[in-house]
């Protein structure tokens, strides 16, 4: 081994001690302290009467280490997972109080917009809510087997129980099963956007790669 090939950086986070991938992005790290678990179990506190402690979610940028903090959740306010789309990084934020779900665009210049506000009365409840390309959405992908695109149009189906959704072609949203039967196996099922019916199944699975490549496996 050279001498100096691996060296350790410290990384001041201010006690996050665990990050993941930005989706969408080859360069960017997230990590948030999740004070009060997901956002569905945000909501289900602040529902129960209890106060809800905002989380803190940070950016590190590879392979420099500049951490990021590109918003403040205020009381009652939650962030989920963000992703990277067109060279700005997307953040979602629940504001309890307010009854509302936002949309906002973090430029690398430390610039932040608001790019929606969908009314919490809009969806049953924040189970599975995810931002997802492309183009850009926020989706929700209940319990009750029920797939909905919340932002910027809207769509609403039933899909399998063991589907899972994993990214959208223009008008194509492709998702991920599994079976039993009775082997294992998976498989890509694509439906259309626009009334949820079963276009193309595939075999295997699929992986996003972050140059936009999408590798079917398999």
């Amino acid at each position: 081994m050279m001498e100096g090939m691996y060296q350790m950086k410290r990384i001041d986070t201010q006690g996050i001690t665990a990050i993941e991938p930005l989706e969408g992005s080859g360069e960017w790290y997230w990590g948030t302290d999740y004070t009060g678990g997901d956002l569905y179990e945000a909501e289900e506190l602040f529902q129960d009467g209890h106060p809800v402690k905002q989380n803190r979610l940070v950016l590190l940028h590879y392979p420099d280490g500049k951490v990021v903090q590109p918003v403040t959740a205020g009381s009652g306010q939650y962030l989920g997972r963000p992703v990277f789309y067109e060279g700005k990084i997307i953040l979602l934020r629940v504001d309890f109080p307010a009854g509302k779900i936002e949309v906002l665009q973090y430029d690398t210049a430390g610039q932040v917009s608001a790019l929606a506000a969908i009314p919490l009365s809009d969806v049953q409840d924040c189970y599975n809510i995810m931002l997802k390309r492309w183009p850009l959405m926020l989706t929700r992908q209940g319990s009750e087997d029920k797939f909905q695109i919340l932002w910027p149009e809207k769509a609403e189906f039933v899909i399998g129980a063991t589907e899972a959704f994993e990214f959208r072609v223009e008008d194509k949203l492709y998702f991920s099963s599994w079976h039993e039967d009775p082997n294992y196996r998976e498989e890509v099922i694509v439906r259309d956007v626009h009334t949820g019916r079963i276009v193309d199944r595939i075999p295997g699975s699929t992986a996003v790669m972050p140059d936009g490549q999408i590798w079917l496996l398999g």
